[in-house]
């Protein structure tokens, strides 16, 4: 995939990859790898911040916690939508929303952390609220692609030898993926900034230096979390997004969901339960763009029976809230 952008360059996109191969990573690490100086990369990392408004932070991973997620498409009043998006935001349990079909639809993850928390908002919350004229839900059942890996690994930007020099310093994948009551506030501290220092996660938790860092070891190395990476697709010169439902036969939806992660334009895809089979956020450069991925790569792939297109109007959260509005 090629970059097109006139202010982010290819170190730039390489910091990218290597914070998604290890958001902890320390800068002299990604430093020593990519051949430049710490004091450049620390230099790239504020810019990032400043201007692409980089974020990184710990997500649980819920389909490897055993977790149900869903996806909603909330239809709503024209003047309500911006106002019930920005309160869906702000619950713990909801990642990836997005307005769109011009400003009346919601398009929601949600990521429920117990059955209360899922019978709450669909069950409680979303049907008694006036301004919702239609709620759908569908279960994800299986992810293609996303989560762990992330979609500014299709720059290519880094060689084989690269990201095994930066996972070198990574966690061991250990034990099973689960989450203790404990755990809350060191995934607290580490969901507003998963470059949070040891003695910041000690302050924060209460437990000592070496506690805080064999337990978040712990959870990184079994999967159970992992440090993601946020920053608006537009400074790489794709600003706009997409959300696709996509109707598959049966037999097809695995090859289909398979095929669809090796697309350049897909940063998340799974399997859902519902009218259509596979839901994908693709990224994109422009309308034609979004035209030509339709008509060409996923046009063609077999097994694809109907698309239906959602592009997005606005991204109100992605990862975590940072009250965007």
């Amino acid at each position: 995939m090629e970059l097109k952008s006139d202010t982010t360059d290819l170190l730039d996109v390489q910091l990218l990859c290597a914070l998604e191969v290890d958001g902890r990573a320390a800068f002299s690490r990604i430093a020593a790898v990519l051949g430049v100086s710490d004091q450049t990369i620390a230099r790239r990392y504020r810019r990032l911040c400043a201007e692409a408004g980089l974020r990184v932070v710990a997500v649980r991973d819920a389909e490897r916690l055993g977790q149900d997620q869903w996806m909603l498409r909330l239809r709503c009043a024209p003047d309500s939508a911006t106002v019930i998006a920005d309160a869906l935001a702000r619950r713990p349990d909801t990642a990836w929303i997005g307005l769109a079909s011009g400003g009346t639809e919601i398009a929601c993850m949600t990521r429920p952390r117990s059955p209360g928390d899922h019978d709450d908002l669909l069950l409680g919350k979303l049907p008694r609220t006036p301004s919702v004229v239609e709620i759908r839900a569908q279960q994800l059942l299986h992810r293609f692609y996303g989560g762990p890996t992330g979609w500014v690994q299709k720059f290519r930007a880094l060689s084989e030898e690269q990201v095994a020099a930066l996972r070198a310093a990574a966690p061991e994948a250990d034990g099973p993926a689960r989450l203790e009551p404990e755990d809350g506030p060191l995934l607290a501290a580490l969901e507003r900034d998963g470059r949070a220092t040891y003695p910041e996660l000690q302050r924060a938790t209460g437990r000592s230096e070496s506690a805080v860092k064999r337990r978040l070891a712990a959870l990184i190395g079994s999967g159970a979390v992992y440090i993601d990476v946020e920053y608006r697709s537009e400074v790489l010169g794709y600003p706009k997004g997409a959300l696709l439902w996509i109707t598959t036969a049966p037999s097809a939806m695995h090859s289909v969901g398979a095929a669809l992660a090796g697309h350049d334009e897909v940063a998340f895809a799974a399997a859902t339960a519902g009218p259509s089979h596979v839901v994908v956020t693709a990224v994109l450069r422009d309308t034609a763009h979004l035209y030509a991925y339709l008509s060409g790569p996923l046009g063609r792939l077999e097994g694809v029976q109907h698309v239906e297109a959602m592009p997005f109007l606005r991204r109100v959260k992605q990862l975590t809230y940072q009250g965007l509005g």
